[in-house]
């Protein structure tokens, strides 16, 4: 039996037998690309070279410049780096545990009690392992295999979630020897990693990963101390209330706990919240102006709101605005690269019309109030109008508000700045921490399906665009702020669940944005379902799911 084969880079539709792999077939067709290929798109779901065809597909092979061959690429690495570290310590458990500073921030059980020049062996080890080529594989086994392979491996946490997964068969990766699971497909093998490092950070290190646009170039290391210290801050909260990885969490249902979870995790943003109003009203005299910023979906609106109860028990007068009110007009709105509307962009805020109003508020002037009218394309006057009095206090959010451009008119000293973001503390296991950037997407998508009339794909779709400008426009000045605010709660995932699945599963395999909707699909799959009913009417994530008392 033969199947009929199209393959996107050639433009060759062809005949193939029933099974051929992946690479044969791309060995066939003389498949070249800028670096090693890693994978193929098979009618929109990324898999491995190894895998066998068995039904007409369309396939579009890729390398590392493809999103799916980049996160290819960092858990094969992650593979090796953990194998390479149980032939250089294997009396040391090996944590994965956030990313931060172009790479992953990995320590060990026993930190201290390694040699000075343990990153050295270990980099010597995986560079062997590189030269060797070893292939990675995936196999399916019995759930209870499964199970016990990973008990043997010492991987405890990943046991219980595949335990809890309910599956007959589960698949593993193997490498080397062992077995382990990422959660995605992986590199053909070992071979294909030649571009990494390791650098010390704090009291771990960094696992450095290449750069999005070019394989041979790492990416470079910042020194972001207020980033790092605000995750491990909430991963040892986490930790301490044993619900710091996914088993623990899923565990709490089971245990009727969720509830209790829920009035905790909303009791410590109360807590956090009330702790930066405090810093706030120290300095009274001196600030004037607090600006909020963060990544899209970090929860800027709903956490300035609920700053301005807070100051407003400490005898504060708050008053806000929201940078969303200013962007200039439609047709001034700058462009990126494909010619569509870049509101991430800086100059898509009218900051001088900003700063003029800032002007006359600090010279005791009234001011008409604005928001922007997306149907139209430019601002509407409102209402409302806002003066500032001796003990008013005045809140800007948004994406831009750390950037020194935005009111530079206005002395620094009388500014108080935050940053926020959704920096989740749970981590899957103990080699696949939970990224900010799923996150604040999985907000995203419930939102603008339930608020914005927009569907999964069209939301997954512009996300590309969204992170690019966060990291142009956002991230290169969160080190600035005075605070950091981490806007994830514990349970929210779980609670996001069934708003999510169902979007996602709208999408077809024939647009481009499925194999990200399949894949988040698989990872909220882990999780089991909170109820909502719970949640505070003031709670962060009432912004995304509805119900919330504040009016936005």
């Amino acid at each position: 039996m033969e199947l009929q084969i199209h393959c996107t880079n050639t433009n060759i539709t062809k005949q193939y037998p029933l099974g051929i792999t992946l690479k044969e077939i791309a060995e066939d067709q003389g498949i070249t690309i800028d670096g090693d290929l890693l994978g193929a798109m098979v009618n929109n779901r990324c898999k491995s070279l190894d895998y066998a065809v068995v039904k007409p597909k369309t396939l579009e092979f890729f390398g590392y410049e493809h999103p799916e061959g980049r996160r290819m690429y960092a858990k094969s690495l992650s593979f090796m780096l953990w194998v390479a570290a149980l032939h250089c310590y294997p009396d040391q458990k090996l944590s994965i545990l956030n990313s931060v500073s172009g790479g992953y921030f990995c320590s060990f059980s026993d930190q201290k009690s390694l040699p000075i020049n343990y990153l050295e062996k270990l980099k010597s080890e995986m560079e062997r392992i590189v030269e060797e080529d070893k292939p990675f594989q995936r196999h399916l086994y019995p759930i209870e295999e499964c199970a016990d392979i990973l008990k043997k491996e010492g991987l405890l946490a990943k046991k219980r979630l595949f335990e809890e997964y309910g599956n007959l068969y589960a698949p593993l990766n193997v490498f080397h020897g062992h077995h382990n699971f990422f959660y995605n497909h992986l590199v053909p093998s070992s071979g294909n990693l030649k571009s990494f490092d390791l650098e010390p950070y704090f009291d771990g290190f960094i696992l450095r990963l290449p750069t999005k646009t070019n394989h041979g170039e790492l990416e470079t290391i910042h020194n972001q101390r207020k980033l790092f210290q605000t995750i491990r801050y909430h991963k040892e909260w986490a930790s301490t209330l044993q619900a710091h990885n996914l088993s623990q969490l899923n565990d709490c249902k089971y245990r009727a706990w969720d509830r209790d979870l829920i009035k905790i995790a909303e009791a410590f943003h109360e807590k956090e919240i009330a702790r930066i109003a405090d810093k706030i009203v120290q300095s009274r005299e001196d600030i004037k102006i607090v600006l909020v910023a963060g990544p899209s979906s970090s929860g800027k609106t709903t956490f300035s709101k609920r700053l301005s109860i807070q100051l407003s028990v400490l005898g504060a007068a708050p008053k806000q605005l929201s940078l969303d009110d200013y962007f200039v007009k439609r047709e001034d709105t700058p462009l990126d690269e494909n010619g569509n509307y870049d509101f991430e962009d800086f100059h898509a805020i009218d900051h001088d019309f900003l700063n003029n109003q800032l002007h006359d508020l600090f010279e005791g002037k009234e001011v008409d109030k604005y928001r922007f009218d997306f149907t139209i394309g430019q601002r509407v006057k409102t209402e409302d109008k806002i003066r500032l009095e001796d003990k008013d206090i005045l809140i800007i959010e948004g994406i831009h508000a750390l950037n020194p451009k935005l009111i530079d008119q206005v002395n620094q000293e009388h500014i108080f700045k935050i940053f926020i973001s959704a920096l989740t503390p749970i981590s899957l296991d103990e080699h696949n921490y939970i990224p900010s950037t799923d996150n604040r997407l999985i907000r995203r998508i419930v939102r603008d399906s339930k608020f914005r009339n927009y569907s999964a794909a069209e939301t997954i779709r512009r996300w590309p665009s969204v992170r690019k400008g966060e990291k142009k426009h956002i991230f290169p000045y969160q080190e600035e702020a005075d605070v950091m605010f981490n806007s994830a709660l514990l349970y929210e995932l779980s609670v996001l669940k069934p708003y999510l699945v169902y979007r996602l599963r709208s999408v077809k395999e024939k647009d481009c944005e499925f194999a990200e909707a399949k894949r988040l699909l698989n990872f909220i799959s882990y999780f089991r379902s909170y109820n909502a009913t719970e949640i505070p009417p003031t709670s962060i994530l009432r912004e995304f799911l509805g119900g919330s008392s504040f009016e936005y």
